[in-house]
């Protein structure tokens, strides 16, 4: 059964190739990907608008995007949008390694979605990332403007630090660390999530969010659920334009576990800001968190403080029109397990040859575990 998958998976890819020869949304209305991006994959703020939109312009029809059926109440897609997205590198000294390796493919995501219905979209992806076997991750389905105001709705599995941050939108290849924390046998982190989401935007430039979550992430079903005990965990989160440069925001997360009888309380809160310019971007977020029992000893719970932040700056030297562009992104985890412990600064510089296409080279050093990596590579969407 698996390798029919893989080659059915295989074909579906093949085809999408020959037939669709840049990424769904931009076929779809005919647009550049700089339109939305700059550069692909981070999203500029008329991009953010088109995917809170459902992934729909509300000022440009795409006339030949649904079948005519006849039936107002029947929606079909003319030809299913299916984007890929593949990248590789050349890395040294991976994990203290003290050698080459060529990561190519180090990320394939075959990618899909769109408006489904009025004011119903989807937005799925399958990946295939550091030779894993693959899976899908990002899988949801969004109900915009209900009962005709500014309150969305999702429901299915997506990553829980999206209203915050989102990590696959980021320009390195290193990662925003405090988001992928798990504390001892906790399966809580800010990566991804099965749940919903509702959000509401005012005029005021207020946003927000409210998450409640199964709180194990997205692995393997056990005892026919998804959810592996019976407590749901809530993140919410609110953000202030504070004028057309700078947002500030704050979320807090209160989540319970249990396991074999044992629960862990845990919380986490942080502030968050982004300060935009025409060149230079700063994006910053901190997070504190508490685990009451990480490790479900029951008896004698052993109390977990950990504390931890970002700040990414982003340097493009002709504003969105640039081709070069360069990255400093800084991460910081300090905690009572010491194996937690984290202090890292990445720079990167990237060249887009194509709107859909970026050549990157990246150095992380690490100085927590005193040594560095290096990378050179490519990035593309077609």
């Amino acid at each position: 059964m698996k390798r029919i998958f893989v080659i059915n998976v295989l074909l579906i890819i093949l085809f999408s190739y020959s037939v669709y020869a840049i990424p769904a949304f931009s076929r779809k209305y005919n647009l550049s990907c700089k339109t939305c991006h700059a550069p692909f994959p981070k999203l500029k703020a008329y991009g953010e608008e088109f995917a809170g939109n459902g992934f729909v312009l509300k000022d440009q029809d795409a006339p030949r995007y649904f079948v005519e059926t006849g039936d107002e109440k029947l929606s079909l897609i003319r030809d299913v949008p299916l984007a890929i997205r593949f990248e590789g590198h050349l890395t040294f000294n991976e994990e203290k390694s003290k050698q080459s390796d060529f990561k190519s493919p180090l990320a394939f995501k075959l990618l899909s979605g769109g408006a489904i219905y009025k004011n119903v979209s989807y937005y799925v992806y399958y990946i295939l990332e550091e030779g894993d076997a693959g899976k899908i991750e990002d899988a949801f389905l969004m109900f915009n403007n209900l009962f005709g105001t500014e309150l969305d709705f999702f429901i299915g599995q997506f990553q829980v630090s999206d209203p915050l941050f989102k990590r696959e939108l980021r320009l390195t290849r290193d990662d925003y660390a405090i988001y992928k924390v798990k504390i001892g046998s906790s399966n809580v982190n800010l990566t991804y999530d099965r749940g919903i989401i509702l959000s509401y935007g005012f005029e005021t430039g207020t946003d927000i969010t409210l998450e409640v979550l199964n709180g194990n992430g997205i692995g393997l079903p056990a005892n026919g659920n998804f959810d592996n005990d019976k407590h749901k965990n809530f993140m919410g989160r609110i953000s202030q334009d504070v004028n057309e440069h700078l947002r500030i925001g704050g979320f807090g997360y209160l989540g319970k576990e249990e396991i074999s009888n044992t629960i862990n309380d845990l919380w986490m809160v942080g502030p968050d800001a982004t300060l935009s310019m025409d060149r230079l971007e700063l994006n910053v977020q901190y997070v504190e968190r508490r685990d009451k029992d990480p490790f479900f000893l029951g008896t004698a719970p052993i109390e977990i403080k950990t504390r931890g932040a970002f700040a990414e700056l982003i340097y493009k030297p002709d504003g969105d029109n640039s081709d070069w562009y360069a990255v400093g992104l800084y991460n910081w985890i300090e905690s009572n397990i010491g194996a937690l412990d984290k202090k890292s600064a990445s720079f990167h510089l990237g060249y887009v040859m194509a709107r859909n296409i970026r050549l990157v080279g990246e150095y992380t050093h690490n100085f927590t575990e005193k040594y560095g990596r290096f990378g050179l590579g490519f990035v593309s969407a077609f």
